[in-house]
């Protein structure tokens, strides 16, 4: 019963604390975007298509380190 109410706490903290990330990643997208022409389409613009494009290369990111890593234990069993 510890367990699980530790664990639905970390899966709030977690949940929260994406949420979070994401508020400043649009706002820092749009900050820049605005600072850098002056325009709120743009601004707006940049924070939904910055992130998006973000997530697409961060997934691409994390299957290239899963590769590695795969590899490098497939080389050097006793390294894992």
């Amino acid at each position: 019963r510890v367990n699980d109410n530790h664990s639905q706490l970390n899966r709030r903290m977690i949940m929260t604390k994406t949420i979070s990330f994401a508020i400043v990643h649009f706002s820092v997208a749009f900050t820049v975007g605005y600072v850098m022409t002056g325009s709120v389409l743009v601004g707006g613009t940049m924070a939904l298509i910055e992130p998006a494009i973000n997530t697409v290369a961060f997934y691409m990111h994390e299957k290239v380190w899963t590769a590695i890593k795969q590899n490098n234990a497939e080389r050097n069993p006793a390294i894992q």
